[in-house]
């Protein structure tokens, strides 16, 4: 009983459009055809403007405690990125 309550208060503590945002994230491999064609087809937003709030999202302590693993593979990744970005950017000159 616990466990649900637990549970209930940590998806109470994100948005409709957040729990929508995560689970896109979580499953967005299953759909046909891009990834930006399915964003504007599901979530009704921007490419841009959903890559906007899911990196908001994804450092939030709920988004954290809704979903634990896709969140910090999210940030794996977005870490990941940035420190290639720099690399290049160093061996560059930039």
């Amino acid at each position: 009983m616990a466990e649900s309550a637990s549970v209930e208060s940590r998806s109470d503590a994100l948005t409709a459009q957040e729990r929508a945002i995560l689970a896109f994230e979580g499953e967005w491999r299953r759909h046909v055809g891009a990834k930006e064609e399915a964003i504007r087809a599901e979530l009704d937003l921007a490419p841009a403007r959903y890559y906007q709030l899911l990196g908001r999202l994804i450092e939030t302590e709920a988004a954290l405690a809704y979903d634990p693993m896709l969140v910090k593979r999210l940030r794996r990744v977005r870490d990941q990125r940035a420190a290639d970005r720099a690399a290049r950017e160093g061996a560059l000159g930039l």
